[in-house]
């Protein structure tokens, strides 16, 4: 994403609807593939992800004015964190344990998560499309939570590692690791999975 959110975010916290609008859709694919990454697997039979990303951005159109501006990467971090607060609520309320995808497809949230996986996937598995989705989602599932964080925040927020390290508690070093580890663990469970369907 080139083009600064700032020009954006400081009109609607000055109540002007129209740049409210454009600064949510401008971000929506991204929340969108936050969400269906991070919902739980009983959390994605009791709600649509359509309706968790329009609950969280009601909530940021009425949080906005308590954001202070430190770039686009923390934007979209303070936005994803609206989101990831509402799937826990959420998960909570229906009994859900854990976080991850939603069934209802949009190729803009398919495109969020096939630059989760980046250039663990080939092109001609990306065209498989629906199908190569899920086998990310599935995979990212089972990484540990600390590998999701940091490989979602890497990879959907673009933060940089300093700023990953400073969320989470850890030395940059530290977080390096965990998301080369992470996407080491995912590509080769995508393999494990691609070939289980071949198999199957």
């Amino acid at each position: 994403m080139s083009e600064s959110s700032l020009p954006l975010v400081t009109q609607a916290k000055g109540q002007n609807r129209a740049a409210a609008e454009a600064l949510l859709v401008r971000h929506l694919p991204g929340l969108h593939g936050w969400v269906r990454l991070r919902m739980g697997a009983l959390l994605r039979k009791r709600e649509t992800e359509e309706d968790l990303v329009q609950s969280v951005a009601r909530e940021v159109l009425d949080d906005l004015t308590e954001f202070e501006w430190r770039g686009e990467a923390a934007f979209r971090h303070w936005l994803y964190m609206k989101a990831q607060r509402k799937l826990i609520d959420k998960a909570r309320h229906t009994g859900a344990a854990r976080r991850s995808p939603a069934r209802e497809e949009s190729l803009h949230a398919r495109s969020a998560v096939l630059s989760l996986a980046g250039d663990l996937i080939s092109p001609s598995a990306a065209a498989i499309g629906q199908e190569e989705v899920e086998r990310i989602q599935a995979a990212f599932e089972e990484l540990p939570p600390d590998y999701q964080d940091a490989i979602s925040m890497q990879r959907l927020c673009g933060l940089n590692f300093q700023e990953i390290a400073e969320r989470m508690g850890r030395s940059p070093g530290a977080v390096r690791n965990l998301v080369y580890r992470g996407l080491s663990r995912l590509a080769l469970r995508i393999a494990e999975l691609r070939r289980e369907s071949a198999d199957g």
